[in-house]
Parts: structure tokens; sequence; C-alpha cells
């Protein structure tokens, strides 16, 4: 996928979405989504990277337990052949839930 692709994955799960975080004059009511690639782990062989491959991250917003969004989401990764694991927390802070989506993505070029 490409870093465009990887975005209109994102802009497909239907909430407003953004890379790591809204601009901070930006009031988003939830649903929303944050996404972003936290570390490189590219392949390499003969001293060389080949192929590039990056961890995403794709936070799920939410101030109720949105099950049907969270299946929304799982089945986009699944189409996407994206393996995936998923972690839930509670912000209480924020009054919101949290559902945090892990997967890696190979980037291909433009």
């Amino acid at each position: 996928m490409t870093y465009e692709q990887v975005a209109q994955m994102v802009d497909s799960f239907g909430v407003p979405s953004a890379y790591y975080q809204f601009a901070d004059d930006t009031a988003i009511a939830p649903p929303f989504v944050a996404f972003y690639y936290n570390r490189s782990e590219d392949l390499m062989a003969d001293d060389q990277n080949y192929l590039k491959t990056n961890g995403l991250i794709i936070e799920l917003y939410t101030d109720n337990k949105d099950f049907a969004l969270e299946q929304t989401i799982e089945n986009t990764l699944k189409e996407n052949g994206l393996v995936f694991t998923r972690v839930e927390n509670y912000l209480d802070s924020e009054r919101m839930y949290m559902t945090v989506f892990s997967t890696s993505v190979v980037i291909t070029e433009e």
C-alpha cells in the first residue's frame, strides 16, 4: 500500500480522521480516528533495506462503546490483508473509549 492508500482506507471508516492528531483549534466530537506510523520494520538483506514496512496504529475514540464501528474497522483491515491486534482502554479524564488497532503495512512507492 502507499501512504495515500492507507489514508484512504482510514477515511473509509466513515468518521473524521487525522494523521497523529487534529489541529489544536479543531473541536471534533467522537467518534473519530487518529492514525500514525510508530515504527519501521523494514526487511533487510545484503546491507540494504529492500522492503519498507511500517507499524501502523489506528486509534478509535468514542463516547460510547461502538461495536459496529469497531467491526467496520476490523473488516476493512481484513479486506486489505492486514493482520492486527486490538486493545481497548477507557480514558477516565476524557470520559471516552479508546480502541487501538495495531498492524504492520508494507509501504510501496507512490
